[in-house]
């Protein structure tokens, strides 16, 4: 299993448990900056944003019209909501609550 073998990766895990360390949204800004090239933001961005259109129930041709992601990137996306560790889910499930905060 994918999610295993990551688990098991020790600069893996260190880069994630990094992560978790980040205070605030400026903080994820100052380390994404330095650790990924504005293009793999971007698709990562991109991978979520689809993934919460699919979640609302957008069409392929509203998402791909609306994002720009490739029909294979949203295949692969709602295989994750299908086939995944429910990554997506527990993460828009979050995003959602705090959308709630006054």
């Amino acid at each position: 299993m994918q999610l295993e073998k990551l688990r098991e990766d020790k600069i893996i895990k260190q880069l994630f448990a990094a992560i978790l360390k980040l205070e605030n949204i400026d903080e994820v800004y100052q380390l994404f900056d330095d650790l990924c090239t504005v293009n793999e933001i971007q698709s990562m961005a991109q991978r979520l944003e689809v993934a919460r259109m699919l979640r609302l129930g957008y069409t392929y041709n509203q998402i791909e019209k609306e994002t720009g992601a490739s029909t294979a990137t949203i295949s692969r996306v709602k295989r994750c909501f299908q086939y995944g560790t429910d990554g997506y889910k527990l993460v828009l499930d979050r995003l959602q609550d705090t959308d709630k905060t006054p």
